[in-house]
Formats: structure tokens, sequence, C-alpha cells
């Protein structure tokens, strides 16, 4: 039995120390100053980490509660929480893989750093495959598999056969490849404690969304050809009607009085089915494309109700 309270971060936290930043511009300069400077766990296809500097002018800059239900990696929610402006919040994902791993980092983060660090999750192929078709039940061991496959499988990328299986090739990383940040779990850790996770369907976790709440949708895009389909986050995929049935509750919360911001493909099925909101084009790169000649800039979408 445990005694320790602070052990697995279920109970008394740590009190935080402070980071100051210097943003420099121009002849100004003004300090942001962090509560705590958290990033995401896992790469992740359509990731927002390179695009908070583009995407900081058009965030709310005062909301109650933050819903994401396509979290992915996440860096929208940790750039917001980190600057304070978060002050409750409900994140979801249908990946229950994903989920458990936000889960265990919530709960039990020294159970997962101990695991990553038995030696057995090392940047070899023979062991990635072995790992790879590992089906582990208990949730630590699920998460430490979902992190080791993430930083070693090929483009960092998760995606999903029809059954479900994970089903991405070794990524031939160099050797010293780096699978365990201790640092930035517990600082993950530190952020998740008053958060409500949930894997369910979009529609469904955000239902209770009111006025003045903030709501970020980052679903998987709408094809920018054809070919370029990419919605294997689940064996269920995300395709048209998904997209259809988005743009409607997107419709509902802002009849609601919701904040509601989504970033998609810069397509004309997108402007069609957001006409009358402000779409914004964002300048982006891709980088799941197996040909490196198709990770180049494109435009991309951000559609705002405010």
């Amino acid at each position: 039995m445990n005694n320790n309270p602070q052990k697995n971060g279920q109970n008394s936290r740590p009190k935080q120390s402070r980071l100051t930043s210097y943003i420099s511009n121009g002849e100004n300069t003004r300090e942001i100053e962090y509560a705590i400077l958290a990033h995401p766990i896992v790469k992740w296809a359509g990731g927002k980490r390179g695009l908070i500097e583009k995407y900081k002018p058009y965030l709310p800059k005062d909301f109650n509660k933050y819903y994401e239900p396509f979290f992915g990696g996440g860096a929208i929610f940790f750039h917001l929480f980190s600057i304070g402006r978060v002050k409750e919040a409900k994140i979801s994902d249908i990946n229950s893989e994903l989920v458990n791993m936000y889960k265990v980092v919530k709960t039990k983060v020294d159970d997962l750093v101990e695991e990553l660090k038995s030696g057995k999750y090392l940047n070899d192929k023979d062991i990635f495959y072995e790992i790879r078709a590992e089906e582990p039940e208990e949730p630590v061991l699920r998460a430490a598999r979902l992190i080791y496959l993430n930083r070693t499988c090929f483009n960092g990328l998760y995606r999903v056969n029809k059954q479900g299986k994970f089903n991405v090739p070794f990524g031939k990383y160099p050797k010293n490849v780096k699978i365990l940040n201790e640092e930035n779990l517990r600082n993950v850790n530190q952020c998740l404690q008053d958060v409500e996770l949930t894997s369910e369907d979009f529609e469904k976790s955000v239902k209770d969304a009111k006025e003045g709440d903030f709501v970020y949708f980052d679903p998987p895009y709408m094809p920018l050809t054809e070919t370029a389909n990419f919605t294997d986050y689940t064996s269920k995929g995300f395709g048209i009607k998904e997209q259809e049935r988005l743009a409607k509750v997107f419709k509902e919360l802002d009849e609601r009085g919701c904040y509601v911001m989504e970033s998609n493909s810069d397509v004309p099925k997108i402007a069609e089915l957001y006409e009358g909101y402000e779409i914004k084009k964002v300048h982006a790169r891709r980088f799941i494309s197996s040909d490196p000649n198709g990770r180049g800039g494109v435009l991309e979408s951000l559609i705002l109700n405010y």
C-alpha cells in the first residue's frame, strides 16, 4: 500500500516555480511569466506546436472553460495553460490509447517514468516489433508502449488498421533518440491535475459547453486530394459525413455563445461548410508524407466565430 501522498501525482502537488521568458519585437521587449512550461508528449500528425506563433493573434484573450475534443498532442492547450489562460478544461480524443496515456501521466506519472527507465524500451528494430506486437491491458504498460512506439516508429506517425492494430513500421532513428523526457512528463502531470479527460465522440464531448467557453476543434483534415486522405487515427476513420456533422456542431456552439476555433484544410468544401464565418489562411508545413517532396508548405484554414 502506498502511503506517500505525493506518489503518482494523485494528491498534494509541489509548489511550482515560475519561468519568465523575454520576447523581443523590434524596439519593444515584453516578458511573459509562465506558471509551468509543458510541451506535447507525443508527436502527432497535424500537431500544432510549430504553428503556435501564427495562432496566438487569434486565440481568445479571456474565456471560461476550455474544450478540445480532438486533443492529439495538445500543443494549443499546453500553450494556453502555460500563460495562465486555462481556468478549467475538458480534453478528449476518440483514440482511447492516447487518452489512457494522459490519464496515466495525470495519476501515475512515477510508475510511468519507472517503467520507461526499466531498460526494456530500446531504439532497436527487433525490440520495436516485439513491443508493437504486445497488447498489454495494464494502463501504465499501455502508456509506456504508446510513448515508445511514437518515439521510434516511422515519422512519429500514429496509424491503425481496420482491426485497430497499430501498424506503422520502425523509424530507423539514431540510437540515442530520446524516448523518455522525465521533466516534461512531470510538467504535463501538473497541467492535467484539474482537467477532465474523456475518450468519446467530439459532439458528445462538447455537449455541456456554455456561453463564454472556448472550444478548439483540430479534426483530421479534409483531404487536399483523393490520394492525400489520412484519417486512420482510429479504425473508424473520419470522412465527409463527419466533417459535415462537425460543421453542424460548430454552428450550434456559435448559437450558444461559445468562442469556437477550428483548424482544417484550405479546400472549397471547407469554405462551403463554414460560409459566413471568418476564415484565416495560415501557412503550415506537412510532415507525414512518405515522400520528402510532399512535406512542403501548404495553406490551412483557421475558422473563427469571433
